[in-house]
């Protein structure tokens, strides 16, 4: 730990997780995107490590739940999306997923949050944006968060970046993150550590210093 101006500055995995310092995103765990990716089930017993090691010591767990609004309410950003993702080029033939208390937008029973964490709903891909995540950190002190869940690609590295910009340490863990693909998470991995502010680590790092 380095020491400047009053502060204390982590440099090593276990100077940062701590449960003083650090949280644990599990990010959109939901059913309706795990059984989307071929690894889904590794995924989701890699963040039940996590999730288990959190609770026995005591880290502040949030977790993030994607949602679609009815296409009525729907702004130009999520019916361009849709477009794209459903292959229509009419907005109108485009459906919402994962629409606030159905099925698919439930956290997958394996990873229930207990009654002293918290569900975070977004519409964005950023876990920070339009939502209390940021202030809600900021006034429990904590620096540094470690975030893990689906889709790398496509809402984590989004919310590490804007968490970069928020001056939060983050730390990945990378075999506790999903892809669509392999060549996508590769890619995903390879940005992410190119900035050098990013720290990512492996599971089983990640928990061996969580329980130290």
């Amino acid at each position: 730990m380095k020491e400047a101006y009053g502060l204390s500055i982590p440099e090593r995995l276990e100077e940062a997780c701590t449960p003083a310092r650090c949280g644990l995103i599990i990010y959109d765990m939901q059913v309706g995107i795990v059984s989307q990716v071929d690894e889904g089930q590794d995924i989701l017993a890699r963040c039940g490590q996590l999730l288990l090691a959190a609770r026995e010591k005591g880290f502040r767990v949030f977790f993030t739940r994607h949602l679609f609004l009815p296409n009525r309410l729907a702004g130009v950003g999520q019916l361009h999306r849709a477009m794209i993702w459903q292959k229509q080029t009419d907005p109108a033939k485009t459906r919402p997923l994962m629409t606030q208390g159905s099925e698919a937008w439930q956290i997958v029973p394996e990873l229930v949050p207990q009654a002293d964490e918290i569900v975070i709903d977004k519409i964005t891909m950023s876990a920070f944006e339009s939502t209390f995540l940021n202030i809600a950190m900021r006034d429990a002190r904590l620096e540094a968060f470690m975030i893990a869940g689906i889709a790398l690609e496509i809402g984590i590295e989004p919310t590490v970046r804007h968490g970069l910009d928020l001056n939060f340490l983050p730390i990945v863990v990378a075999d506790a993150c999903g892809a669509k693909t392999i060549e996508l998470k590769q890619r995903s991995l390879a940005t992410l550590t190119d900035t050098g502010e990013v720290k990512i680590f492996h599971s089983a790092e990640v928990i061996a210093a969580m329980r130290r």
